[in-house]
């Protein structure tokens, strides 16, 4: 299963705390640390709106729906899987580095594959036991945030009446001025221009 946001809503994990033995992700290899330092030189983020809004139309065109900020389908054809995600449903870990949500509480599977396989598959003979890793369970405020920055993330986005809840409204409002969203049929929807700008909506809503 893949990753799930968490420590704030909307961010990828922490690096620091979930790198490792223990965490959900292994560490990055010198080779790739060193290609994407490489990389970044060239990447233009101008060039790169450019380009997003280029896909918008010519998916749009030929009847391709952006249902949420970086994933189109036709309709009727919508990832469930990625729609978990997004709508904070329930689902499973399985795998090492995978993550498991109730609603309540996330937890995720050490990487390391010889963890994994060793709890599963004791060498002494042992029941088996869940595989390393660790949890955490969500304050009220940190689960109403998710809902508000994943429900965003989608074309459904959230009911007008959202716009009204403190301390959002301000965030709301400053987004509507700056084109970062629109509202249509009593919903609050991200534009284009706020897909792009989503990051910065998304860390004054948390």
């Amino acid at each position: 299963m893949g990753c799930q946001p968490r420590r704030g809503a909307g961010a990828g994990p922490d690096a620091e705390g979930l790198t490792g033995p223990a965490g959900d992700h292994l560490p990055t290899s010198s080779g790739a640390r060193r290609w994407r330092a490489a990389a970044r030189i060239d990447q233009d983020d101008d060039l790169a709106a450019t380009q997003y809004q280029h896909a918008v139309d010519q998916l749009a065109a030929s009847g391709w729906r952006g249902y949420e900020i970086s994933n189109w389908a036709r309709p009727g054809h919508e990832s469930r899987h990625n729609l978990a995600y997004w709508e904070r449903r329930s689902y499973e870990a399985v795998g090492p580095g995978a993550h498991a949500f109730d609603g309540v509480t996330r937890r995720w599977n050490a990487a390391r594959l010889d963890g994994y396989v060793a709890a599963l598959m004791p060498a002494s003979g042992a029941p088996p036991s869940l595989p390393p890793g660790g949890e955490e369970t969500l304050d009220a405020a940190t689960a109403a945030a998710e809902t508000v920055v994943l429900g965003l993330r989608t074309d459904g986005g959230l009911p007008l009446t959202a716009r009204d809840e403190l301390p959002l409204a301000a965030a709301f409002d400053w987004a509507l001025d700056a084109g970062l969203l629109t509202i249509a049929d009593d919903r609050i929807v991200l534009t284009t221009r706020g897909r792009l700008l989503s990051n910065e909506l998304f860390s004054r809503l948390v």
